[in-house]
């Protein structure tokens, strides 16, 4: 009799043997390069699932972080991170539920090789899609070994704790059972220990699968603490070397004969001062905001990366880093990056010198075919964009970039290469460039495919960062607040910001010079003092005197639009 063994007992089993087994990945992982199994399946679901469904998945984990107050920039890769392994550990947990059920349904006390192959089956399909997904270079063979022994291992020690539990059960049921109730076959003989023993020994035995529940849980802590220990900190002597390696990078380009010194902002003097609190002009690298399709950014060593650039050319190449530092005019350009999932006040978008490559030259040398009419560029996290041929030809500020305020782009940014084009969301400027073809019909890109917007152009945008509550200013017997933040609207310029406080009328503020004509505004307003509670909004006019879209709207498909608010008690 095994009916009390419930469903909460196997995902209890399943969810703790599956935190071992992730943190063991993750050892393996950091160790000896080896795929995290929950990171593959987590990726390997983005690229299969619907894009609606993705794109909701997006909308919730952003929402959920704004709610609680958390910032997107600074978290949403670790909260998908986060969702990535709880959503293998729950899958594992669900695992043993099933499996809990199943033999307690059909009355069994399954072994180990029971278990073996309810491993085997849990774990086939995270080993196929480990193998398809993963970018480690260690032999496919090594790889096969490591997870399905693992996978093996879990699957036995599931079918050992489902034994032993059942055991247990077993005999309590055995020892509480009257003995009137016991067939005359099975009764004990004369010299038995009495049934006045039931009560106790039913409470030894109950005793004893709580014992095998604790100490389980404790085996299975200790591996989990152990291994993901040792992993983080081989993970940070990593992080340490990759530091190093891109430091290193920096300083050959810098010795390099006729290195551009690092470039001064070309609004050093500008009249209007940003009010404390705003955003800084120049995002430090280190700040700006990262977005790509994987839950770990792409490494390429740059040592022996080249780019590819074939299809409909008359003279196919094969560039290197040193080729376009060397071999192309170096193109410096102040940029404003923006993320088209960002909402009306996003934190999604940043400012940095980008410097690199004019992609019309580059595509000069190639001899691009009368036929040709677009680029279709792939990424070494296997992210994909068409670009129109037209666009390049149009406007020569469009690049290949390889650095950022003068030091190469960073991994987790891209390196080694990355296009830029202006007036477009971040999704249509694939990092981590592998290859170029130049091709004669167009091709959607990865986005596009999961029904974002074809075009992707920005939309323009205000934000209030900023009621300097702590910074007001005395002026003319008034008191005023300074209030500040930005505007962007791509390339096209930003002709005038106003701010409207309680609803009234709209007064305009004050512009600082942008770094460039593709960067956002910084902008200024001081309001007179009034104690209470006050709402500010911002709109603002693109630089043909165009209004900002006014109505709110969704980020999907073409990016979000509307008001940005800001509650303040004064």
């Amino acid at each position: 009799m095994i009916k009390k063994l419930r469903l909460g007992t196997g995902l209890l089993v399943g969810g703790l043997l599956t935190s071992a087994l992730t943190a063991l990945f993750y050892l393996g992982r950091q160790a000896a390069g080896l795929p995290f199994v929950p990171f593959e399946l987590f990726d390997w679901m983005a690229r299969v699932l619907p894009g609606p469904l993705i794109t909701f998945g997006i909308d919730l984990m952003i929402d959920t972080l704004r709610l609680l107050g958390i910032s997107v920039v600074d978290t949403a890769k670790t909260a998908e991170r986060a969702m990535a392994i709880l959503q293998f550990v729950a899958g594992g947990a669900v695992a043993g539920a099933i499996f809990f059920a199943l033999a307690r349904w059909r009355q069994a006390r399954p072994d180990w090789r029971v278990g073996l192959l309810a491993g085997a089956i849990f774990g086939l399909p995270a080993i196929i899609i480990s193998l398809t997904m993963t970018g480690s270079e260690v032999n496919p063979i090594v790889i096969l070994l490591w997870l399905g022994t693992l996978l093996l291992i879990w699957g036995a020690t599931l079918g050992w704790a489902f034994t032993r539990l059942a055991r247990a059960e077993a005999q309590a049921a055995a020892v509480s059972t009257p003995a009137a109730d016991v067939p005359a076959e099975e009764e004990a003989p004369a010299a038995a220990e009495p049934v006045t023993a039931t009560a106790e020994t039913s409470t030894v035995e109950k005793l004893d699968r709580r014992q095998f529940l604790i100490r389980f849980g404790a085996a299975t802590a200790t591996i989990t603490v152990v291994s993901g220990g040792l992993a983080t900190v081989l993970a940070s002597a990593e992080e340490r070397r990759r530091q190093q390696a891109v430091e290193q990078a920096a300083a050959q380009a810098t010795r390099q004969p006729g290195a551009p010194t690092p470039t001064p902002l070309p609004n050093a003097n500008a009249e209007v001062m940003p009010v404390p609190g705003t955003r800084s002009e120049i995002t430090p690298v280190e700040e700006h905001y990262q977005v790509f399709i994987q839950t770990e950014p792409t490494v390429i060593d740059g040592s022996e990366w080249v780019l590819p650039i074939t299809g409909l050319v008359n003279n196919p190449l094969m560039l290197s880093i040193d080729d376009l530092r060397n071999n192309y005019e170096r193109r410096d350009q102040f940029v404003t990056l923006s993320c088209i999932s960002g909402r009306i006040g996003t934190s999604l978008i940043s400012t940095t010198l980008w410097s690199g490559a004019s992609v019309q030259e580059v595509l000069a040398d190639v001899g691009v075919q009368d036929a040709a009419r677009y680029l279709h560029i792939t990424s070494g996290d296997g992210f994909y964009e068409t670009v129109d041929l037209e666009l390049i030809n149009q406007d020569e500020r469009i690049m290949f970039a390889y650095a950022w305020d003068d030091q190469p782009i960073p991994v987790d940014h891209g390196y080694p290469l990355r296009i830029w084009i202006p007036d477009r969301y971040g999704m249509k400027q694939p990092k981590w460039i592998t290859g170029i073809e130049v091709i004669d019909e167009y091709r959607e890109g990865y986005w596009v495919e999961r029904s974002w917007d074809r075009v992707a152009r920005v939309k323009s945008t205000s934000v209030i960062d900023t009621v300097a509550v702590d910074q007001i200013i005395e002026r003319e017997g008034q008191r005023l607040v300074p209030v500040g933040g930005i505007a962007f609207a791509g390339d096209r310029g930003i002709s005038k910001v106003e701010v409207r406080v309680d609803g009234g009328s709209w007064q305009e503020a004050r512009l600082r010079q942008p770094l460039s004509g593709t960067t956002w505004v910084l902008w200024r307003y001081e309001w007179p003092f009034q104690e209470g509670d006050h709402t500010f909004e911002v709109r603002c006019y693109e630089g043909d005197g165009t209004l900002q879209i006014l109505e709110s709207s969704g980020a999907r498909p073409d990016g979000a639009t509307g008001i940005h608010s800001y509650e303040a008690d004064l």
